[in-house]
């Protein structure tokens, strides 16, 4: 077997049959199994699965697990070469499949690879990331970079996109992965609910002594956003999703860099919304604007606390 797709769907039936179309049209020329974790839909994603997918192996979740711990199902299912975690949002060109599968053939060190994405829009989205570190995040949070140029941020655009080159890591909605790096690294952490798993993962797998690389000949339409938006919890003011974002974020330091980093985190953190609070109150904006750096404060100290100093998960 050449290529075992795997796909997290979380309320997202009308979107399956455009995306698992999309890629069986780019795997004509491979063999490919194709494992799709049902994440407790609310919608009627069960019953279409059940009559339209029946060729695929289906795995029906009683609850939301999240993203990762989704993914982490379907290792025993794991029959190709390569590994693709494909986002139900993520639809592959024609020639994408067979383009990275032979990209990573004359590759031998590439142990994880992602493309060039695409919004609806056609605008380019970051394909090319830089890892996170406290300081890049407190830059891109308070809009100091431009009195430190040398500082990539997460989401640089500056780089070339249209050469195939190494990075430090590649966004999830389409990531292939040799399945020695599954075997010898793993897949992603149970820790993170949702946000920084192939973070976490890509800098695993550089760690033991594989390469990330982003492929420029090729691209994938990534809408983004798509499951959050199905789930009242998540999506009310936007409250959740910053709250998983932040936990993960603290989870990740911790785990890779040491407890000082998480610490230091926070404590940019609160720095960088003390500077948005001071702007906006120069600014004269006394609105309900100038709750949001001190409710973000308060959230971060929160979680800190919650994660018992960032070391786990609340869910």
């Amino acid at each position: 077997m050449d290529l075992t797709t795997i796909i997290v769907n979380y309320n997202t039936a009308n979107l399956l049959h455009k995306c698992i179309k999309a890629l069986r049209n780019s795997a004509s020329k491979i063999s490919m199994n194709i494992v799709i974790v049902d994440n407790a839909s609310s919608d009627e994603s069960a019953s279409l699965l059940q009559r339209d997918f029946s060729d695929c192996k289906i795995i029906f979740n009683d609850k939301n697990v999240g993203f990762g711990r989704a993914n982490n199902q379907c290792v025993p299912y794991i029959k190709g070469k390569y590994v693709l975690l494909l986002n139900t949002d993520a639809f592959v060109s024609e020639d994408t499949i067979n383009k990275t599968i032979q990209y990573m053939d004359n590759s031998p060190r590439c142990g994880i690879l992602g493309v060039k994405l695409f919004g609806r829009d056609e605008e380019l989205q970051p394909s090319c990331r830089y890892f996170p570190t406290p300081f890049n995040i407190f830059l891109q949070r308070t809009g100091l970079k431009r009195f430190f140029k040398k500082v990539k941020l997460i989401d640089d655009m500056s780089w070339d996109h249209n050469a195939a080159q190494q990075c430090d890591w590649v966004p999830g909605c389409y990531y292939l992965i040799r399945k020695e790096v599954v075997e010898k690294v793993g897949l992603f952490d149970p820790r993170y609910f949702l946000y920084y798993e192939e973070v976490d993962h890509c800098f695993a797998t550089k760690k033991a002594g594989w390469e990330v690389h982003y492929f420029a000949d090729t691209s994938v339409v990534h809408i983004g956003g798509e499951s959050a938006k199905s789930d009242n919890d998540l999506t009310t003011s936007g409250n959740q999703i910053e709250v998983l974002q932040i936990e993960s974020e603290l989870l990740y330091f911790a785990k890779n860099h040491g407890f000082l980093t998480a610490l230091n985190n926070v404590l940019l953190l609160t720095l960088a919304d003390i500077i948005k609070l001071t702007k906006n109150i120069l600014r004269g904006r006394f609105n309900a604007s100038l709750q949001v750096p001190i409710k973000h404060s308060l959230v971060v100290w929160a979680l800190y606390f919650k994660t018992f100093f960032a070391t786990t998960p609340t869910r």
